[in-house]
């Protein structure tokens, strides 16, 4: 529930404009749910879109929502990618923020090795939101210490705020209870070697890997075979050497989107909160 930062909230008193694009629907498609509950798919994404919408109106602003399904981030990186440099340019974004590497759920680590193409335009943070570092779940803390880490105390108003945000999200409440809301951590984005896990030992998606039988809310994905796709879609973006969301009317193969890079340029630009 990564609009629920209070950091954000921040930004947003000192007269800066917080935008939020989700990038998944934050539901599994309908084939990996129950057999039962598969006809009632659609209403599930637009009571988890309405829950977004409550709680983003808390922090800022919802800029829109993409329709992959959760956990299916990694398959469509490139038209992810589009979408997200679109975004940024129509809103003018000064910063791009996303959620840490750090192998709490896929779609996170998907994302943030998405944000990481964008940042030779715009300046990339990540914030860490939950992991399982050491063998304990720990919450807005990092996996590994940097000298660029930043913590940030919430006080009594801002805890009860963030507690309100997460409330929003009903149809999550049992999975947010290890969620924090004493303090909030962010720092530059690093740079991640996205081929391997974030961080040795078991990963907080992994825990309920014993689990016999294939739950819905489980993430049973091999981890190798899931960094191993973001690898290759980070080399392979490499590879082409080319502005990984498109290339703009009138611009060549390589050469960045005049459009964006236009969007860039303007001297009041706003900035902008990614998920």
């Amino acid at each position: 529930m990564d609009e629920t930062r209070i950091a954000a909230r921040r930004a947003r008193l000192t007269g800066a404009r917080i935008f939020v694009l989700f990038l998944t629907t934050g539901v599994p498609a309908a084939e990996a749910l129950w057999p039962w509950q598969r006809g009632g798919h659609a209403t599930r994404v637009a009571r988890r879109r309405d829950e977004a919408r409550a709680a983003t109106a808390l922090i800022g602003e919802p800029f829109g929502f993409l329709d992959y399904p959760s956990r299916r981030l990694r398959h469509h990186l490139d038209a992810a990618a589009v979408e997200t440099g679109h975004a940024i340019a129509e809103c003018g974004a000064e910063e791009l923020w996303v959620p840490a590497f750090e192998g709490a759920h896929q779609d996170h680590d998907a994302a943030n090795a998405l944000a990481a193409q964008f940042a030779d335009l715009v300046p990339v943070y990540e914030f860490a939101a939950y992991n399982f570092a050491g063998g304990r779940v720990r919450s807005n803390q990092f996996p590994d210490r940097r000298d660029s880490d930043r913590t940030l105390a919430l006080t009594p108003g801002e805890a009860a705020l963030k507690q309100r945000a997460l409330g929003c999200y009903a149809s999550e409440r049992g999975n947010l209870k290890h969620i924090s809301i004493r303090q909030e951590s962010w720092r530059p984005l690093p740079h991640h070697d996205y081929s391997v896990p974030p961080h040795a030992g078991r990963l907080f998606r992994e825990r309920f890997h014993w689990v016999p039988l294939h739950h819905p809310r489980i993430d049973f994905d091999r981890s190798d075979t899931l960094y191993a796709d973001l690898g290759r879609w980070v080399s392979a973006v490499a590879a082409r050497r080319e502005p990984v969301f498109g290339d703009g009317p009138g611009s060549k193969a390589g050469e960045p989107d005049r459009e964006f890079a236009g969007a860039l340029d303007e001297s009041e630009r706003e900035r902008g909160l990614g998920r």
